[in-house]
């Protein structure tokens, strides 16, 4: 039996509620911000920028677990919302109506998805630290459910507000981020095993830093959950597109088209519009049905759900190049969604599975690397669309993913004789 709401630790329930809220505004301009940095500095520029930007991100997610372990979830938790709060405000005065600058917004932008990369390792550990094993599955589709509500809500009143009120909306973001942190700062407690007040004497990030890359040594040696960042990488190619290519290719092929009419009356869409409500319908159906759909795979194979599910994301991003029509594209985000759906609630309970207890933190730091390398990759695909044409561009993206696919079939095959050796010594 599932684990109901209403017996959630009171931390998880208190971080549901404030971060759904502050996850609609987040998405209310995210999905755009391709397109504004490409409009900005150009297809080749943006897609540098974007993937320095996401280099940045990389290091931070490293510190982000190294810190989670040793100060504490709720600590960076705390110090990441208030941060990304405070670039919030300095991005909305950098796209105001009386002050425009594209570099300070890209700055803010890279500060934004640094303590993001912070926050996340913490917030995933603190859900390992409170709940039983058994129902990590669910309590984990939950809040991957609350996240695309938010993906739902988000893009439709961007795509409406966002051209015109950029700079309210983002200051909106950056009033509820720091509204966050003192909620987390006031009404949540530390989960953390050994958890110790006192800071560490070494002040030093880049030592810090060298230290954690050599405590990552021993998770490297881990060859299975090694695949499945290596995997995790290739498949975030596809995945990330849904915030990086897709808007771009949106924006220059769909135009203006007629969604439905009705006689003499005819419902239009502009491009912006179009991929606000392409976005929308992933977020609506990864809403609607994760939990359900969670636990249908929970009845097969890991191996088979992750293969599966490669296979799916390449043939649905292979058939999203070959339109522009709108209610093409509607279906292929449908296929692709799905394939989203298929692995969205078991991959945090796998990596539950294969952590210690003790290092739990590094583990989901190290496998969020997935998608903080997959960030950092993914933005050339913008670059490549100038390069190769959008065609040729997808279809490498896909190519990747079968790839992918093989690689999350070996893993298993490995994962699976390394359980049946332990259980042969016991």
């Amino acid at each position: 039996m599932a684990m109901r709401l209403r017996d959630w630790d009171r931390n998880l329930k208190i971080r549901l509620a404030g971060e759904s809220i502050v996850n609609i505004t987040f998405w209310m301009f995210f999905p755009f911000l391709a397109i504004y940095f490409t409009d900005s500095f150009g297809k080749s520029i943006a897609g540098l920028l974007l993937v320095i930007s996401q280099a940045f991100s990389v290091i931070a997610n490293l510190l982000g677990g190294y810190y989670a372990d040793k100060f504490g979830r709720k600590t960076m938790m705390v110090i990441s919302s208030l941060a990304q709060g405070v670039a919030y405000l300095i991005f909305a005065m950098a796209s105001s109506p009386w002050f425009d600058s594209p570099a300070i917004s890209f700055i803010c932008f890279t500060a934004v998805s640094i303590f993001g990369s912070i926050y996340w390792p913490a917030s995933q550990a603190m859900v390992a630290d409170v709940v039983k094993e058994k129902d990590r599955s669910s309590v984990f589709a939950i809040f991957y459910t609350a996240t695309n509500i938010a993906v739902v809500i988000g893009p439709i009143l961007g795509g409406i507000f966002y051209d015109n009120y950029r700079f309210i909306l983002l200051l909106f973001a950056g009033v509820l981020n720091i509204a966050l942190s003192l909620v987390l700062r006031l009404w949540i407690a530390e989960t953390a095993p050994k958890y110790k007040e006192e800071a560490t004497t070494d002040k030093n990030w880049l030592r810090v830093l060298s230290t954690q890359l050599k405590d990552y040594q021993v998770i490297v040696k881990d060859r299975t959950f090694l695949l499945f960042i290596l995997a995790g990488v290739l498949i975030g190619q596809t995945f990330m597109q849904l915030d990086l290519l897709f808007p771009v290719y949106v924006d220059e092929t769909v135009k203006t088209q007629s969604l439905f009419s009705i006689g003499s009356w005819n419902l239009e869409v502009q491009s912006t519009q179009a991929f606000g409500m392409l976005l929308a319908e992933n977020g609506l159906l990864v809403a609607l049905f994760t939990i359900s759909v969670t636990r249908w795979m929970s009845m097969y194979k890991e191996k088979n759900v992750f293969v599966i599910s490669s296979v799916i994301y390449g043939i649905a991003i292979i058939l999203f190049s070959q339109t522009s029509i709108i209610w093409g594209l509607v279906l292929a985000i449908a296929l692709f969604s799905f394939a989203e759906l298929m692995t969205a609630g078991i991959q945090q309970s796998f990596i539950s599975e294969i952590a210690p207890d003790n290092q739990r933190g590094k583990y989901f730091a190290a496998a969020s690397l997935r998608f903080t390398f997959s960030k950092m990759i993914a933005p050339l695909s913008i670059p490549m669309s100038a390069w190769f044409g959008y065609e040729w561009t997808f279809f490498i993206i896909a190519f990747l993913a079968l790839i992918s696919a093989f690689i999350y079939y070996f893993m298993f095959k490995q994962h699976e004789t390394k359980k049946k050796q332990l259980q042969t010594i016991e």
